[in-house]
């Protein structure tokens, strides 16, 4: 295994970089460099695309949820009319 360096966001779309280190197995390092150098990249900014986009994912299905359950509220959200009843009254026996 060895260990790799790299930097990456830190989540709040500034420019503040924080190092990590991962334990990555050799064999996987060199074949993904070489990946990196086909896509004119490096490894590290592979990295940093890769965490990126899993916590965008995480956004968006919190976003997606969100609105589902606001469409809901809405849909199922109806008028009960005027409340010309007092406590008492729900309560009368």
């Amino acid at each position: 295994m060895g260990k790799y360096f790299a930097e990456t966001f830190s989540g709040d779309g500034k420019s503040t970089m924080k190092n990590i280190t991962l334990s990555v197995d050799d064999e996987v390092i060199k074949k993904v460099r070489k990946i990196a150098i086909d896509k004119d990249t490096t490894l590290t900014q592979m990295v940093r695309d890769y965490l990126h986009s899993v916590a965008e994912r995480e956004v968006s299905v919190k976003r997606k949820a969100l609105q589902e359950l606001e469409r809901t509220f809405e849909q199922y959200s109806g008028s009960l009319g005027p409340m010309n009843w007092t406590r008492d009254d729900l309560y009368e026996r």
